[in-house]
């Protein structure tokens, strides 16, 4: 018994070109069906674990936080003093 693999799947090889020959639009047009069909059902939700009892159901939420008023800055004062003495006052001899 011969067991080299290119002999052994010689037979299906040849049943599959002559489908592919034959019928090779036919099947090109149902796998492109099939392929949008799976794809449908990968987006409607058709590979997501379906728990059984009590699942965990996750909402949503908006947290508002309040924040303290802002302080407003101190006021920057300018003062300029003027000098009301002079050099020429003697009060005191």
């Amino acid at each position: 018994m011969n067991l080299n693999p290119a002999e052994l799947l010689n037979p299906i090889f040849n049943t599959l070109n002559g489908l592919i020959e034959n019928y090779g639009v036919y099947l090109y047009l149902v796998f492109v069906w099939l392929a949008l069909l799976a794809i449908a059902w990968v987006f409607s939700g058709g590979l997501r674990k379906r728990l059984k009892g009590n699942s965990t159901t996750v909402i949503p939420a908006v947290i508002i936080m309040a924040q303290p008023p802002r302080q407003p800055e101190p006021p920057i004062v300018d003062i300029e003093v003027e000098q009301t003495w002079s050099v020429d006052d003697k009060s005191t001899d």
